[in-house]
C-alpha cells in the first residue's frame, strides 16, 4: 500500500485565509444590513452606543473601528458636529461588498446579496401609505423637501418616533416626546418651536422610512 501524497500546506493555509476573509465579509454585510434597518425603520442613523448595543460590540474602540471602516467604504459619514450620516446605506438594493474600481464580474452578481425596497422598508403594506414632504421642520433628522416618508399607520407610537399627527385641526411631522402625561411635537430644526396639543392630538401613523430620489 503506498503512503499517501503528503498535504499541500500552501494551498490549506490559502484556503484557511479564504474563508476567513469570506467570513469577515460576510459579517461585515450583515453588520452594514443591521444599521441600514434601524436608519429605515427609525427614518435616522443610530448613535455609537446605538450600534453597539444593536451589534453585541461592547467596547467604544470596537464601535469606531467599525464606524471607521463604513466611512471608507462610503456605507456612510459624519457631518461637521461628528454625528453619523447616511452614505451609500440609503441605496442598499443590493449588495456587492467592496470594488477598487471598475463593476463587478458577472459570476460576482450571481453570489451578490438582493434585498427588495418593500421588504426592506414596508412591514405592513395594507397598514402603509406615502407623503410627500413640504417644509424643513425635520431637516435636523435628514427629511427634506420633496423627499416622500412612508408612514404605517398600524405601528404604535412610541416617544421618539418620527409621527404624523394632526394636532388641533394642523396636520404636522415631528418627534413624539411623551413625558408621563405630557405629549410634545419636537421639530429637528432650531427655527422652529415644540407644539403641544392645546385640545386635541391625533396620530395617524409613525414614520418608518425616508425615500429621496436625485435624478
Amino acid at each position: 500500500m503506498s503512503p499517501p501524497p503528503p498535504l499541500d500546506s500552501k494551498r490549506s493555509f490559502t484556503y484557511n485565509v479564504d474563508m476567513q476573509q469570506e467570513q469577515r465579509e460576510e459579517r461585515l454585510k450583515s453588520r452594514i444590513r443591521e444599521i441600514a434597518r434601524f436608519y429605515y425603520q427609525k427614518g435616522r442613523m443610530p448613535s455609537f452606543s446605538e450600534i453597539g448595543e444593536m451589534l453585541g460590540l461592547k467596547s467604544k474602540n470596537a464601535v469606531s473601528k467599525l464606524v471607521k471602516r463604513l466611512e471608507d467604504l462610503k456605507v456612510l459619514a459624519r457631518d461637521e458636529k461628528g454625528r453619523l450620516t447616511p452614505g451609500s446605506i440609503k441605496f442598499p438594493v443590493r449588495i456587492l461588498g467592496t470594488v477598487e474600481a471598475g463593476f463587478p464580474s458577472p459570476a460576482e452578481e450571481e453570489l451578490a446579496d438582493t434585498l427588495s425596497l418593500d421588504e426592506l422598508l414596508i412591514q405592513n403594506q395594507e397598514a402603509t401609505f406615502l407623503l410627500r414632504v413640504s417644509g424643513d421642520s425635520m431637516s435636523g433628522a435628514g427629511i427634506l423637501p420633496g423627499d416622500m416618508v412612508i408612514v404605517n399607520k398600524g405601528q404604535a407610537p412610541r416617544s421618539g418616533d418620527i409621527v404624523i399627527a394632526e394636532v388641533d385641526g394642523e396636520w404636522t411631522m415631528k418627534y413624539l416626546r411623551k413625558r408621563g402625561n405630557s405629549v410634545t411635537l419636537i421639530p429637528a430644526n432650531p427655527e422652529y418651536k415644540p407644539i403641544k396639543p392645546k385640545n386635541e392630538l391625533k396620530i395617524a401613523g409613525v414614520v418608518t422610512a425616508v425615500v429621496r430620489k436625485y435624478q
